[in-house]
């Protein structure tokens, strides 16, 4: 199977938030109610400074890839 880069997310015991799951390395999701972000695995030390620039360029695509999959919704 074929995973996507993203998932959208959501919880009950979180009703306000959405989450944004990026199910690539690095793994992570962002809570869109207030832009912070969590990893979900271990990063060591030294990818942390190579990585910066590539979050930048993920949170990105991910606020993209929502602000198209909500257009979507809405249009269905």
């Amino acid at each position: 199977m074929e995973l996507p880069k993203f998932v959208i997310g959501d919880n009950t015991d979180f009703p306000d938030d959405i989450f944004i799951i990026h199910l690539e390395f690095p793994r992570f999701l962002i809570n869109l109610k207030d832009d912070s972000v969590e990893f979900l695995e271990d990063i060591e030390e030294e990818d942390q400074t190579e990585l910066e620039t590539e979050m930048e360029y993920l949170i990105t695509l991910a606020g993209e890839f929502y602000d198209r999959e909500m257009e979507r919704y809405e249009n269905a």
